[in-house]
């Protein structure tokens, strides 16, 4: 009898492994998210990657002796940045947003994030 609901129970499990396919159900790929670093020095950002994706992570870095921050211009994000610090944001929606630095207003860049 044991054998017998072992049996049963292999072929239970089986046929939800592959009865997906079957009727053509597709598997969802997993949400991959990527982790990206601008640095700051000598009073110049870093140019931001390419790529950037929503989710994804940047980490700020600060190699500089100055204090700086990495501030977006529609307010998304304001990183700041005392020398030989980093800090990391989560990018949270698409789109292109210019950011600065509020110490510094002629350091700037912009990050271009796509859903």
């Amino acid at each position: 009898m044991k054998q017998q609901i072992g049996v049963a129970a292999l072929c239970c499990v089986a046929m939800l492994a592959i009865a997906p396919p079957l009727l053509g159900a597709v598997a969802a790929p997993l949400a991959t998210h990527s982790t990206y670093t601008i640095v700051v020095d000598k009073l110049k950002f870093a140019t931001p990657p390419s790529g950037l994706r929503v989710g994804d992570t940047v980490i700020w870095v600060n190699r500089d002796i100055f204090r700086h921050s990495a501030t977006a211009r529609d307010g998304s994000f304001n990183v700041d940045l005392m020398p030989g610090k980093s800090l990391g944001i989560v990018l949270k929606r698409a789109g292109t947003v210019p950011f600065y630095c509020t110490f510094h207003p002629g350091m700037k860049g912009q990050l271009v994030i796509a859903r």
